[in-house]
């Protein structure tokens, strides 16, 4: 404001002396006015620009310290009590490289791009979401998997978080062709090889002006070690990055697994659920590797559930570089092949039970094992109506051991059962079969083992052989406090 009032005074006394040198000459020259309007107008300039960089200067400020007041206002949610000690160590995947960066998608200062480079001569594999209002990024990875891969060029996946790029019309392709073609041309790869990702809001344009504009950077921060940045970028509600990893013994060198994951709520089956990034320095075929990948979706990624909500936007996807010492991997049958099918398996249940552990709110752990059901399609629909039943959820997590309320999601689960066969357990008690609660039934006993953190609810139908295992978490008031605000 000072320098305002100073170039107001200059103008002021400019004005005075034209006034001045009229009334003293009587009559001034076209040269002498044209210098003295030339000397007001830059002044005049001076002034406006000086206003407008204010201005601009007091709103920027402004921008800062509301958001600085927000975040000061919405403290950070409190690490999930079910969550690992620490991050794995991870093993370093020869013929990968990633890197992080802030590109302010959604919230300024907070990580939000990660980039994986991967070596030329690697196979990939994916699984998606079944969703029918799938995102852009979805539908543009499902089909470059599908087309004609030149293997030889190397690949990359970029992922950002903040926004899911769903339900954005033409503009939410548009916005991953930006994404993914500052890659390709960063990276030298055909764009067809470049895979991305979205995880955040839904229904607002991705900002790809800002990813792109954070490629270089990216691109220049590539490390092998760099995994664990990569899992913290890609969290949104989640309290913790996810990690796991494996090693086996192949034909001839050691083969490593290692994957991250996000995924904290909209968490239900029809993978993906989430995203989700496996890497290995196996030698194997891309159909041999989505045949293994495809087979064990089900009773991983597929056998969990936060709140029964399906994603747009989520992703599994798996590369394997071939940099292992080892033989590959041609025949599924061979003792290496199904050696590392069980090591992935297991990474894999390893993130999809994270994801459970850190459901948003969940302070409980819980598997639903099924077994006596007729069919596996009966077992599963036993699973998940209880697993995902509002009422068995908060029960839980008053640690509440209303099993009657097991009783009822299994009568509406849709499966064949029988009220006189139908027995219900927690952890190693039965406290109901033969239709009826058990004679030595104990509440304090049951109330008791409701107080763990890691809970096993067991039905047993008594019709057949099939059996299925689902993990869940309990449903408390946090849930809704997360998603009530979730977009502020």
């Amino acid at each position: 404001m000072a320098k305002k009032r100073e170039l107001e005074d200059k103008i002021a006394k400019l004005k005075s002396k034209v006034k001045d040198l009229r009334s003293q000459l009587g009559e001034i020259t076209e040269d002498a006015v044209a210098m003295l309007r030339e000397e007001v107008t830059e002044v005049a300039s001076a002034l406006r620009e000086g206003v407008a960089e204010a201005a601009t200067a007091a709103a920027s400020a402004a921008a800062t310290a509301a958001a600085e007041t927000a975040a000061a206002a919405k403290p950070k949610a409190p690490v999930s009590p079910l969550a690992p000690a620490a991050f794995p160590a991870l093993p370093v995947i020869a013929g990968v490289s990633f890197a992080a960066a802030a590109a302010g998608v959604r919230y300024a200062g907070r990580t939000d791009v990660m980039l994986a480079q991967i070596a030329p001569g690697a196979t990939l594999a994916g699984v998606f979401t079944t969703s029918t209002t799938r995102a852009a990024c979805v539908l543009d990875c499902q089909a470059k998997l599908a087309g004609a891969a030149d293997e030889s060029t190397g690949a990359a996946i970029v992922v950002n978080s903040g926004n899911a790029n769903a339900f954005t019309g033409a503009a939410g392709q548009a916005s991953v062709d930006a994404v993914t073609g500052a890659v390709a041309e960063a990276l030298d790869l055909p764009i067809n090889r470049v895979f991305s990702s979205s995880t955040g809001v839904i229904g607002e344009p991705l900002p790809h002006d800002r990813i792109v504009a954070a490629v270089p950077g990216l691109v220049a921060a590539l490390d092998p070690a760099g995994m664990e940045a990569a899992a913290r970028a890609i969290m949104t509600t989640d309290t913790f990055p996810k990690g796991a990893c494996a090693e086996v013994q192949g034909d001839g060198g050691l083969i490593r697994i290692a994957g991250i994951a996000k995924g904290s709520g909209m968490i239900a089956p029809n993978m993906a659920t989430m995203l989700v990034y496996l890497f290995t320095d196996a030698k194997i075929p891309a159909k041999l590797l989505q045949k293994m990948l495809s087979r064990h979706v089900d009773d991983t990624f597929n056998a969990i559930t936060v709140d029964s909500d399906t994603s747009t936007s989520d992703a599994l996807i798996l590369a394997a570089t071939g940099r292992s010492a080892a033989a590959e991997i041609t025949d599924l049958r061979s003792r290496a092949a199904k050696d590392f099918e069980a090591a992935l398996r297991g990474v894999m249940l390893d993130l999809a039970q994270q994801v459970v552990r850190d459901g948003e709110g969940a302070t409980k752990f819980v598997e639903i094992r099924v077994s006596g059901a007729a069919s596996a399609d009966d077992a599963h629909k036993v699973a998940m109506a209880v697993a995902n039943s509002p009422l068995v959820k908060t029960a839980i997590a008053g640690e509440d051991a209303n099993w009657g309320r097991v009783v009822a999601a299994v009568g509406k689960s849709g499966a064949k059962a029988d009220r006189d066969k139908l027995r219900i357990s927690f952890g190693d008690m039965v406290l109901a079969e033969n239709g009826w609660r058990v004679p030595d039934y104990s509440e304090e006993a049951a109330s008791a083992y409701m107080k763990g953190q890691e809970l096993v609810i067991g039905i047993d139908l008594g019709l057949g052989k099939a059996a299925k295992s689902v993990f869940t978490c309990d449903l408390t008031h946090r849930y809704i406090d997360i998603n009530a605000d979730y977009r502020s």
